[in-house]
């Protein structure tokens, strides 16, 4: 899910919320985002927390957070009715518009 939360945040443009059963594939997301955004060169996150505990990883790629989530956290946070006030972006289009900012 790609959230436009741009109008109402001003530290970011969006947020990307994705969700897993389990800590392994928590840990694979994480890594494949890495590597597919690296790819593209549009470089590394800015800062990553919630390594360690696997449960909510957050990735700070600067107009861009990541938000990687156990299925339970998720769950719990409910970031998306947090945010329900924001547009939601078709995946599509949120790839084809991201702009590629410098690597740090």
């Amino acid at each position: 899910m790609v959230l436009e939360v741009g109008d109402v945040l001003v530290v970011a443009d969006e947020f990307v919320i994705v969700s897993a059963p389990n800590d392994r594939l928590v840990r694979a997301i994480v890594e494949e985002i890495e590597r597919v955004v690296g790819e593209r060169g549009l470089g590394k996150p800015l800062r990553i927390e919630g390594l360690d505990a696997l449960r909510w990883v957050l990735m700070d790629y600067g107009d861009v957070i990541v938000h990687v989530f156990l299925d339970e956290t998720r769950a719990y946070y409910e970031l998306e009715r947090l945010w329900s006030d924001v547009p939601v972006l078709d995946w599509a289009e949120a790839d084809a518009t991201a702009s590629p900012r410098a690597a740090p």
